[in-house]
């Protein structure tokens, strides 16, 4: 139904028919998301239900998974606490945050030897594009490696059970 899985499909959000997405079409778009779908994540636990993406067809190594656009958050906001939003500057500590477009947001993270994905950040466009680390199962749920997985305080005690602070990148 996906043409095998050569990435080159994608669901028409406004109709049951599925359509052909070309790189032109994509490049056409701020936000792309057709291969992307959000569900229960594998990690998940009966105590602790929360969602994860998951590819809707295969992608080999390099292909473009999503992209999409940022959107700030007000200055002052306390992104150190807050799981839910983007690192969205290269500065440590970091005080520029933003909410992602898409199924960005449910991407979850792990060290990056096990990360799937990768996020490439155009701070000054305010747009992202996620891409694949690796050929990657249709159905496979996707993870990337948050950038202040090591630093921000509310990922200190996942960081510790994922063993990210041994990792180095």
């Amino acid at each position: 139904q996906f043409d095998g899985g050569t990435h080159q499909s994608k669901l028409n959000l406004y109709s049951p028919i599925l359509v052909m997405s070309t790189p032109e079409d994509i490049a056409k778009t701020k936000i792309w998301c057709a291969d992307v779908y959000c569900d229960t994540s594998t990690f998940a636990t009966p105590d602790n239900q929360f969602d994860g993406a998951f590819a809707r067809v295969a992608f080999k190594e390099g292909d473009l998974v999503e992209k999409g656009i940022m959107r700030r958050l007000p200055e002052g906001f306390d992104g150190m606490k807050c799981q839910e939003c983007f690192t969205w500057s290269d500065e440590i500590p970091n005080k520029t945050w933003a909410m992602g477009s898409g199924c960005s947001p449910y991407y979850n993270t792990h060290k990056t030897s096990v990360s799937n994905t990768r996020m490439v950040r155009y701070f000054d466009e305010n747009r992202f594009e996620i891409f694949a680390n690796r050929d990657i199962a249709a159905g496979e749920e996707l993870l990337h490696t948050y950038k202040s997985l090591q630093w921000r305080e509310c990922f200190k005690p996942l960081a510790d059970i994922l063993g990210a602070d041994e990792e180095k990148k």
